[in-house]
């Protein structure tokens, strides 16, 4: 008996997510007199990663001037080329170089539209869990969107009066310094919690 046409056969399969980039957030712990040391040694560690598929980038600040911690960022493409730099002898060989010099306090991986930005909440290495899947691009896209046109829009009418016949660099300037702080600390923070079962949803 020949299959029937509701037998299933020919189902379109859901098209396979692209991958999300992951920022890794570390504080690491440097007594003040080896500043010098651990500004080297982290370089050196950007140096080693950027030879890695996926590297997009690393950054380090100190918490304040003679403070002992660090908040160092490192990025990539995706959850896979994070592993591999994680699991490689060069990153191995990099953490062994500073032992007793620098001790690693929190980590954590965050991925989405805010994982640059967000402040690193305090968990122990052993208790970190694989971060939630973060969104697909286009549905951030809209979630951005909703968040800076509204913003444009309402700062077009309130400056133009204002700035009309300004020279156009210091008009696109006043712009910026109003919307950026507005989106980054209220508007997007609030769009992406209003949307966020959206987000989420598969």
């Amino acid at each position: 008996m020949s299959p029937s046409a509701g037998s299933g056969v020919g189902t379109p399969t859901d098209a396979p997510t692209p991958p999300a980039p992951v920022t890794v957030a570390v504080t690491r712990r440097v007594a003040p007199e080896d500043e010098a040391l651990m500004a080297a040694w982290a370089q050196a560690g950007t140096s080693l990663a950027e030879r890695f598929p996926g590297f997009l980038g690393t950054g380090a600040v100190r918490s304040a001037s003679g403070s002992d911690r660090w908040h160092m960022l490192y990025r990539f493409a995706s959850a896979e080329d994070l592993a591999r730099w994680e699991a490689s002898p060069e990153r191995d060989w990099w953490l062994s170089s500073a032992s007793g010099i620098v001790e690693d306090t929190r980590v954590e991986h965050r991925t989405g539209i805010e994982g640059w930005f967000d402040e690193p909440h305090d968990r122990r290495v052993t208790d970190l869990d694989a971060p939630p899947p973060a969104p697909p691009r286009w549905k951030q896209m809209v979630v951005i969107f909703c968040a800076f046109f509204p913003t444009s829009l309402a700062l077009f009418y309130l400056l133009g009066p204002l700035t009309h016949g300004w020279f156009p660099p210091l008009r696109v300037l006043l712009t910026c310094c109003l919307a950026i702080p507005w989106m980054t600390y209220v508007f997007l923070p609030f769009i992406t919690r209003l949307f966020q079962p959206w987000l989420q949803r598969s």
